[in-house]
Parts: C-alpha cells; sequence; structure tokens
C-alpha cells in the first residue's frame, strides 16, 4: 500500500476541512433606499436564495456577451438557475450602441407567456424606460450591473459605478501623493451614452481633483477590444508624454500589447475600471497594476436569487450588490477570484433548462 506524502496529505485534510466547513460567508452591500447611490449601503451577509417550489421562467437582457465580465454574469446567472431549478434564456444586444435592438428584445421577453421575470443589463439609464413601464405590468423587471433609471424596477441588484471610478482615481492618487510635477494620465471611460459611464467618469473625476494625477486626453468608445486597442494606440500617438493608462477592463487588456510593441510597457503604467480574466492574468505579471472588482459572477447569482424570491413571495432586499474591492498584486491572495471570473472552460449559454422533475 502506497503512503500519500505528508504534504500532499495535510493539504487533503484542509481540502476536506474547507469543504465540510462550507464557502466562507461573503459580505455584500445593502441600500436602504434602493437606487440611490448618494446614500452609503450597509454591510449584510450573503445567504443565497432557497430552491424554487416551481419551474419559473426568467429571461436576461444583457447588453453584449463580447467580453469576458459579461460573460461571468451569464454564468453566475446560469450556475445559480441550475442550483435553484429554473429556467433561463438569453438575450443581447451586441453593443451599447445598439438601444433599439435591445428595446426590441426587451419587450419580445416581456409578452412572451412563458417568462415569468425579466433581469435586464441595460444599455442605456433611461432609454428603455417606456418599455420597461409596460413590461412590469404583466411580469416583474429587475435590474442587474448597470446604472438604471428606478421606475418600472422591482429589484435591483449593481454596485456604485462612482464607487468603481472612485477607487481607480484614488489608486494613482496614493502612488502620487502631495504636491509636486503633474503625472499626466490618458482616461478611457468607456462608450459615451452606456449606463454606467457617466458615473465611473464622474467617480475618476472626483477622485483626482486637487491631486497631481491630469487628465491629458479622454477617449471614448465601445468595449470592443479592437476598438479600445485603435483608441490606446491613436492617444500615444498624440500624447506620447501619458504616465497612465486608465479605464474599461478592454482598454487595458489591449493596452498591454500596444505599450509592449512600442517598448513603453516599463513606463507606461495601466489600471483597469473593472476586472475580468485578462485583467486578473495582466495584475498576476505585472502588466496591469490595479482594478476595482464589483464581482460580476456573484452579481449574476445575486440577479437570479433575487428573481426567484421575488416570484416565490420571500422577503426580498430591493437593492443589494457585492462589496467592491480593489484588486492589486499583493490583493490577488484574500480574494475570492470564484465570484469575480466564470471557469476558463465556460462559453456563453444563451439557454438553461431544468431537467424534468
Amino acid at each position: 500500500m502506497r503512503r500519500i506524502p505528508v504534504v500532499i496529505a495535510s493539504a487533503l485534510l484542509a481540502l476536506a476541512g474547507a469543504v465540510a466547513a462550507g464557502p466562507a460567508p461573503r459580505e455584500i452591500t445593502r441600500w436602504e433606499a434602493p437606487y440611490d447611490y448618494s446614500q452609503a449601503g450597509i454591510a449584510a451577509s450573503y445567504v443565497p436564495a432557497r430552491p424554487a417550489t416551481r419551474r419559473w421562467t426568467l429571461c436576461a437582457a444583457f447588453p453584449h456577451i463580447k467580453d469576458a465580465y459579461w460573460l461571468g454574469v451569464n454564468y453566475g446567472m446560469v450556475d445559480e438557475a441550475r442550483r435553484l431549478g429554473v429556467a433561463l434564456r438569453l438575450v443581447e444586444a451586441g453593443g451599447y450602441p445598439n438601444l433599439q435592438l435591445q428595446r426590441e428584445q426587451l419587450k419580445a421577453c416581456g409578452s412572451d407567456p412563458q417568462v415569468d421575470a425579466v433581469i435586464l443589463g441595460t444599455v442605456s439609464f433611461d432609454g428603455l424606460t417606456d418599455v420597461i413601464g409596460e413590461i412590469a405590468q404583466r411580469v416583474p423587471v429587475l435590474a442587474t450591473v448597470n446604472d438604471i433609471a428606478g421606475e418600472g424596477i422591482a429589484a435591483k441588484v449593481g454596485v456604485s459605478w462612482h464607487e468603481m471610478g472612485r477607487l481607480a482615481g484614488e489608486y494613482l492618487v496614493r502612488r502620487h501623493p502631495g504636491r509636486g510635477e503633474e503625472v499626466p494620465v490618458a482616461w478611457f471611460p468607456g462608450p459615451q451614452g452606456a449606463g454606467w459611464v457617466p458615473f465611473v467618469d464622474r467617480g475618476f473625476r472626483e477622485a483626482i481633483a486637487g491631486s497631481r494625477i491630469a487628465i491629458r486626453a479622454t477617449a471614448w468608445g465601445d468595449t470592443a477590444k479592437s476598438i479600445q486597442r485603435n483608441l490606446v494606440q491613436g492617444t500615444l500617438d498624440e500624447h506620447p508624454a501619458v504616465r497612465y493608462l486608465v479605464g474599461n477592463a478592454l482598454m487595458a487588456e489591449a493596452a498591454i500589447s500596444v505599450l509592449r510593441e512600442r517598448g513603453l510597457h516599463e513606463r507606461v503604467g495601466i489600471v483597469a475600471t473593472y476586472f475580468t480574466p485578462a485583467v486578473y492574468r495582466g495584475i498576476l505579471r505585472g502588466r496591469i497594476l490595479a482594478a476595482p472588482s464589483d464581482a460580476p459572477v456573484l452579481q449574476g447569482r445575486l440577479s437570479v436569487g433575487q428573481a426567484v424570491d421575488l416570484l416565490e413571495g420571500r422577503k426580498v432586499a430591493r437593492h443589494v450588490g457585492p462589496r467592491v474591492q480593489v484588486v492589486d498584486r499583493a490583493a490577488l491572495k484574500r480574494i475570492d477570484l470564484d465570484d469575480s471570473l466564470a471557469p476558463s472552460t465556460f462559453l456563453p449559454q444563451f439557454r438553461y433548462e431544468p431537467a424534468a422533475q
């Protein structure tokens, strides 16, 4: 009989103990005044929803699923739908400029007699308010991730994108405290008109006000990697003195190779305003300095659980979200990556049907 080495045995015992104890409790945030980020949220414990008593059908509408952020939300939703025993359908608009397409997709979800609730990740803060009002007369409409006007919304999962931008700005201010020479940065907020972008933009600008950090260029654009790569290249051509590239995760991903090609990776730093697998790898390898994480996988889980609790007539916190954490290389050891990143093998899943009982 082969003996198990002591180190491996100890690891197995530790793993067994962790499994027996179950997952560590997560801290989330709850807003007593729903949808109002001007008031600070309060800390709360994440209590997963109980399985559904009937086979509800949820329809989720995403802005797109072309980057790993929304893939993480997709994974969280599908995995939670599986755990709770409900059906999930997904439609995606293909990008933030496609407001009219998302309006049509939302109407189709809301008019489908098989759909019991709609979960909306909006492309526009208030461009769907009238459609939401119509649908809400038949089924509840819940918001996920992106900021949205509150009219017609039954419940919401999300964090303050103002805070996401503020935390990215504060990170840079801490790197360059006090007075002294200005530190020029290029700022890539994301697509103009998207519900979350004005908030992240305002938060970043407020955080750096009065500091040495100075925005020398602002480049808006859809969160497609090719578009962001072009924006980074054009900005560096016009503003070669910038010390940091700051903004959306697709910009940060694209900037790694652009800086390497130009021999600037030692001189120009990158800070992202949200966290994706590629941003994680960039931080791990020292190519990206930091990014706030709003745990998109957990947001997907929370949204499905919130919808099921609402349909089951259970008590529902109308507005909750993960606790936002700034992730740098040192923080990688203490955060729960499973709340932020989908498994590497996960592909977009547009339909989940629970097994027949």
